[in-house]
């Protein structure tokens, strides 16, 4: 329920208002104190020992301790994958596969409201997006591959695609659940078994997945789940029976990868870093692009590869687009993640809170013109207000870096070939967005920006059946779609 605050009266309509907190219980979710490594179809300890503390980054509070897997570790789960692999699952028929991969994705239906609220408690983003984006994509995802596990033959045609082995895949905090849906689906679909690694500061939702697995039914050891930090990461990467290496993360461990596997057959595919162009012609519905902005960066905390960080506006209609967007985050209410009113959540841990304000000291310093939200923030947790910067240089680091967090750089421009070479003048190049009521426009854009994926009067919409990867410092290869099956083949 709605309560007035410093209500304004204009012409007989309220217009500000204060909303009463709309918590989402979390009695009814599961969680252990103590979290193993789950390995051949059972949570088994670590050889060492060790386990970590994971945090919820709104309270600061400790949810769960969680294995720290070692080498030995990960060679016990890799083995169990080539087992698994050998005498199990390739031999498996395909339709046979499916009815396992579909059952995992009715299970994580069945328990959607449970993975939604443990992955806005474990990773901060608000209950909105889990609920309604994060977990039925995940689930999704299995669903679309189930259905192509039986019919590789028709993907491929005249191409005998057969399964590459063991897949070593390492996930980051993002968006950890769809993110295990991304990698785990097709590999299952292919005949490949798995051994994942999930993000140290996220990986609960990656272990009640575990969970579901077991659940189902599916054959010991064709899924491993194993928890750690770098180190574990290296080990599954760097193992002799790991035959394909799936990461989304960072481009500077991403290049490490790259250096890694050099002179091995393993195949790798790598989703890394971005910096996006959201681009608004003068032709554009300037209200739908305005919310098409605020959803692209902040309503996901800009904790998103993809997100569209940099804004550039046809010069125009520069000053309209921004005084709304002002006016828009000011509106945005920043706290606690399970609260379904909050439109922008924690920031996943402190050391990227310490790293986005590093960025925002950075960008003032550069002489950029700031402006940030005068929301107010809880006291304790990693929150961060939305931010502005205004008439940036294409130079400016705040333009050139990726950032990841609610931190919108603006640029105007003229013409389409100037917002073309601003637009692809970066490192990175794996998402972009453009706002205008001109098909031809659209088409045009599309075949010259170095981009992955272009939205058109939308953002960061999601699809099973699309493929999703970048160029450039943005990786290479895609998942989604026909085309995240073949990373996992040989043809």
């Amino acid at each position: 329920m709605a309560k007035k605050e410093n209500t304004v009266e204009d012409s007989g309509f309220l217009t500000d208002w204060k909303y009463a907190p709309a918590p989402e219980d979390n009695k009814h979710i599961r969680l252990n104190k103590k979290y193993d490594l789950f390995i051949n179809g059972k949570f088994v300890k670590p050889v060492k020992g060790k386990y970590f503390d994971t945090i919820n980054p709104a309270t600061e509070q400790k949810l769960a301790e969680v294995a720290d897997a070692d080498e030995k570790d990960v060679d016990t789960a890799v083995k169990a994958a080539k087992n698994a692999y050998d005498k199990v699952w390739k031999k498996m028929p395909a339709k046979e596969r499916a009815k396992y991969i579909f059952r995992i994705a009715r299970l994580m239906q069945e328990r959607a409201r449970e993975f939604s609220v443990i992955e806005s408690m474990d990773g901060g983003k608000p209950i909105r997006e889990s609920r309604d984006v994060d977990v039925p994509l995940a689930a999704n995802h299995f669903f679309y591959y189930a259905g192509w596990a039986d019919k590789l033959e028709y993907a491929f045609p005249n191409r005998n695609p057969q399964p590459l082995g063991v897949a070593g895949q390492i996930i980051p905090w993002n968006f950890p659940l769809l993110m295990a849906a991304w990698k785990i689906a097709p590999a299952l679909a292919t005949g490949n078994t798995v051994v994942l690694k999930p993000a140290e500061t996220t990986p609960l939702t990656a272990l009640k997945l575990a969970e579901i697995i077991q659940e189902s039914g599916l054959p010991d050891g064709v899924v491993n789940i194993i928890t750690g930090h770098g180190q574990t990461g290296a080990a599954i990467v760097n193992h002799p029976l790991v035959n394909k290496v799936a990461f989304t993360g960072s481009t500077d461990v991403g290049k490490i990868i790259q250096r890694a596997v050099a002179g091995t057959n393993k195949k790798v595919t790598l989703e890394l870093g971005g910096k996006a162009a959201n681009i608004i012609f003068e032709d554009a519905p300037i209200n739908q692009a305005v919310e098409g902005i605020v959803n692209g960066i902040f309503f996901n905390q800009g904790h998103v590869c993809c997100a569209g960080s940099r804004l550039f506006v046809q010069e125009g209609v520069a000053d309209e687009v921004i005084r709304k967007l002002k006016n828009r985050i000011e509106k945005l209410i920043v706290g606690d993640p399970l609260d379904k009113n909050t439109d922008i959540g924690a920031i996943n841990s402190k050391e990227q809170l310490l790293k986005i304000q590093d960025y925002i000291k950075i960008g003032k310093d550069e002489g950029n013109d700031f402006y940030q939200s005068s929301c107010s923030i809880p006291s304790k947790g990693f929150f961060c207000r939305p931010t502005l910067f205004i008439n940036t240089a294409q130079s400016s680091r705040v333009v050139q870096e990726e950032i990841f967090g609610p931190v919108l750089t603006i640029q105007t421009f003229r013409t389409i070939e100037e917002v073309i070479e601003k637009a692809n003048n970066i490192p990175y190049g794996l998402s972009a967005g453009v706002w205008t009521d001109k098909g031809s426009k659209i088409f045009n854009l599309t075949s010259k920006m170095r981009a992955g994926v272009v939205w058109a009067n939308t953002y960061n919409k999601f699809d099973p059946a699309s493929p999703f990867g970048g160029y450039k410092e943005s990786g290479f290869g895609r998942e989604g779609g026909l085309h995240g099956l073949s990373g996992y083949l040989n043809m």
